[in-house]
C-alpha cells in the first residue's frame, strides 16, 4: 500500500443571536417568536437557579451531601430538554438540572441522590433518562450504546449526552464519538464549556482552538454556540437533533462560564482570579433573557415577581417532601446488584439484619 496524503480545511460555524444585553446580533430564527416556548425556557431557568440556591443551603446545613453548581450555566441545560423530544433520552453529567426538570425529573429526586439516596435516581415521570453520572465522560459511552439500540430498533429518537470541557480530554468521550461516527449514531454531544475543569483552566486543558474541532479526528461534525443565549442554544440543539436523526451526529460545544464553584467541596477563590469572575458576571443567561422577553413585549417586572414567588414555593415544597423521605434500610444495598445475592454478600446482608441497621 502507498501512503495517502490527505489536505482539508474544516470551520466551525458560531451561532448567536443576542448579545450580553439582549440585543439582536444577527437574524432571528422563528422560535424568537414564540413566546410561550422563551416564557417557559426562561421560567425553568429562573426555577433552576433558585433550585440551585437552596440546595447549596442544604449542603452547608449538613441536610445535604456535596453537590455541584449550574450557576450561570442556566441556559445550556434548560434548551437541551426544551429541544428535546419526550421519547428521546437524555445521558447526563452532575449540572443539567434544568433539562431533567424540563423534562419531568422532580426536585426531590434530585435532591435525595446527592443526599446519598439512590431512589432518588428512579425517575418517577421519566424513568428512561439515564441518571446523574459523576465519573467522568462515561456517560458519553452509555450515550452511544443507546443510540446503538434505537438505531438497531429503527427507532426515529435521539440521545443527547452531555460533558465538561475537561471530559473532553477523556478516552471515554474520543472512544465515543469515534463510535458514533463510524456507525452513524442518533446522537449529540453537548460540551458546557466553562472554562474550568475543577481548577485546570481551560488554556491548560487543551491546546487544540476549539472543543468542537475535537469532533473532526471522529469524522462527524463540530459546531460552537453561544451557551448564555437561550435563543441560540435551542435553536442549535433543535438543528443537532434534527441531524442526529438521520444519523448524523454531532458535536455540540456551548461556551459559557462557571460562575461557581466546581462543587461545594471546592473553594474557586483559590485559583480563580476573581476580576474573571466579576468580567464574567454580565454574561449571565437569565439576565440576558430577561432583557429580551421584555424588549419583547413578553414579560414584565409583575410576571418576574409571580414566577421566582411560585417556583420558590414549588422548591420549598420539594425539600420538605425530601426532608421526610423516610431513610432506606441499609441492607437495601445487597438487593439490587446482583439478580442473586452471592453467598458471601448473603452472610454480610444477614448481620446488617441482626443488628438492626
Amino acid at each position: 500500500m502507498t501512503n495517502k496524503e490527505f489536505s482539508g480545511e474544516f470551520t466551525i460555524p458560531f451561532t448567536q443571536y443576542l448579545d450580553e444585553n439582549g440585543n439582536e446580533v444577527s437574524e432571528l430564527p422563528a422560535l424568537a417568536q414564540d413566546e410561550a416556548l422563551l416564557q417557559k425556557i426562561y421560567r425553568t431557568m429562573v426555577y433552576t437557579r433558585i433550585f440551585d440556591k437552596k440546595a447549596i443551603a442544604l449542603q452547608r446545613t449538613g441536610k445535604m451531601g456535596t453537590y455541584p453548581s449550574t450557576l450561570g450555566q442556566e441556559a445550556i441545560c434548560t434548551c437541551i430538554g426544551a429541544a428535546m423530544q419526550t421519547e428521546d433520552v437524555l445521558c447526563p453529567y452532575y449540572r443539567e438540572y434544568g433539562a431533567q426538570f424540563w423534562r419531568g425529573v422532580l426536585a426531590e429526586e434530585i435532591l435525595l441522590y446527592w443526599g446519598g439516596d439512590e431512589r432518588g435516581s428512579n425517575f418517577a415521570n421519566n424513568p428512561h433518562d439515564f441518571p446523574i453520572c459523576v465519573p467522568i465522560a462515561s456517560q458519553n459511552l452509555h450515550g452511544v450504546g443507546v443510540a446503538a439500540a434505537m438505531q438497531y430498533q429503527k427507532k426515529s429518537t435521539a440521545v443527547v449526552t452531555t460533558v465538561g470541557d475537561g471530559g473532553t480530554s477523556r478516552g471515554d468521550f474520543y472512544e465515543a464519538i469515534n463510535v458514533a461516527g463510524v456507525w452513524d449514531l442518533p446522537i449529540v454531544f453537548v460540551v458546557n464549556n466553562n472554562q474550568w475543569a475543577i481548577s485546570v483552566p481551560r488554556e491548560k486543558q487543551t491546546r487544540a482552538q476549539t472543543i468542537a474541532q475535537k469532533a473532526f479526528a471522529a469524522g462527524i461534525e463540530g459546531w460552537q454556540v453561544d451557551g448564555n443565549d437561550f435563543i441560540a442554544m435551542t435553536e442549535i440543539m433543535q438543528r443537532a437533533l434534527a441531524s442526529a436523526r438521520k444519523g448524523k451526529p454531532i458535536v455540540v460545544e456551548a461556551l459559557t462560564y462557571r460562575m461557581c464553584d466546581h462543587t461545594t467541596a471546592d473553594d474557586a477563590a483559590r485559583y480563580r482570579p476573581e476580576q474573571e469572575l466579576k468580567e464574567n458576571q454580565k454574561y449571565d443567561p437569565l439576565q440576558r433573557a430577561k432583557q429580551y422577553l421584555v424588549a419583547k413585549g413578553f414579560w414584565s417586572e409583575a410576571q418576574e415577581q409571580e414566577c421566582i414567588q411560585q417556583c420558590t414555593a414549588e422548591i420549598e415544597a420539594s425539600i420538605e417532601r425530601y426532608l421526610a423521605t423516610p431513610v432506606q434500610n441499609p441492607r437495601s444495598m445487597f438487593d439490587y446488584l446482583y439478580e442473586t445475592l452471592p453467598e458471601q454478600y448473603q452472610a454480610q446482608r444477614e448481620q446488617v439484619e441482626r443488628e438492626g441497621a
